[in-house]
């Protein structure tokens, strides 16, 4: 299928590993030109060069900067305007961590609000009215099934990614009669760089295979319907078709890619 994606321009936040890596090599992989953002010209740059292998012949160029920091979110708007009209920004960073309510601080929320949130608001307040006025574009969030069904030990990030929510469907009925789309997608338990990183640390400290441990983890979570976890390309693919064209009746949608996870309907 042609998802009619060549030459559009895009700019994927928090895209040097995981589900924003993989999104970032789907769309280049649709002929897309790609714009990957980290917080450090290393990590920028071996991200490119990556996705440059992986996909010969891919226009793919990097912008380093923490998107925590409005500053940051600033240079991004800035490089981007000097390449032209962006018509698809996916707004994918974020962070998460296990950690009971009562040892979250005020700085704790204040900083994953400013990561999991702000750096959306700021991104598609930068580019969302030039969509509007050209008549088109396309605006993603990935959220989580966790803004619907919030963890207790991440209230926190339950608690931003619920935001999100929000955020994505106020913004779509900005676009009322315009080919712009705003949707967000909810993902479920993915296996990502950073979960394999925490479940790899996990298993070392507990001493058990680090497939057993996975095995667990998915075990706990009875109400999946597939039973393992996702793939980042599974939550990419899903991007990717929101990003083209042919998602052109798919607006202020909360769409799951969740595995089956959330058992109640949105």
């Amino acid at each position: 299928m042609d998802l009619q994606l060549s030459g559009q321009r895009a700019f994927v936040s928090g895209s040097t590993q995981g589900i924003g890596y993989a999104v970032a090599e789907a769309l280049l992989q649709e002929g897309a030109r790609v714009v990957v953002n980290g917080r450090t010209e290393e990590r920028v740059r071996a991200a490119t060069e990556r996705l440059a292998q992986a996909v010969p012949g891919a226009d793919v160029t990097g912008i380093a900067a923490d998107l925590a920091d409005p500053d940051g979110v600033g240079r991004v708007l800035t490089r981007l305007g000097d390449l032209g009209d962006l018509d698809i920004l996916v707004n994918n960073v974020g962070a998460f961590e296990v950690k009971a309510f009562e040892d979250v601080a005020d700085e704790d929320w204040q900083a994953y609000f400013e990561l999991n949130v702000m750096s959306g608001v700021r991104l598609s307040r930068g580019v969302l009215a030039g969509m509007i006025e050209r008549g088109a574009g396309r605006i993603i969030f990935v959220s989580s099934e966790s803004g619907v069904d919030v963890p207790a030990d991440m209230v926190h990030y339950g608690v931003t990614k619920a935001a999100v929510l929000a955020l994505g469907n106020g913004l779509a009925k900005r676009t009322r009669g315009t080919r712009v789309t705003v949707n967000t997608i909810l993902g479920g338990p993915t296996y990502s760089d950073g979960v394999a990183g925490a479940v790899e640390q996990i298993a070392q400290l507990q001493g058990v295979p680090v497939g057993q441990l996975k095995g667990a983890i998915v075990a706990g979570r009875q109400t999946s319907l597939v039973q393992r976890f996702i793939e980042p390309r599974e939550i990419a693919d899903l991007v990717v078709f929101l990003a083209s064209p042919l998602s052109s009746a798919t607006n202020g949608a909360a769409l799951r890619a969740d595995g089956g996870v959330l058992t109640g309907l949105l």
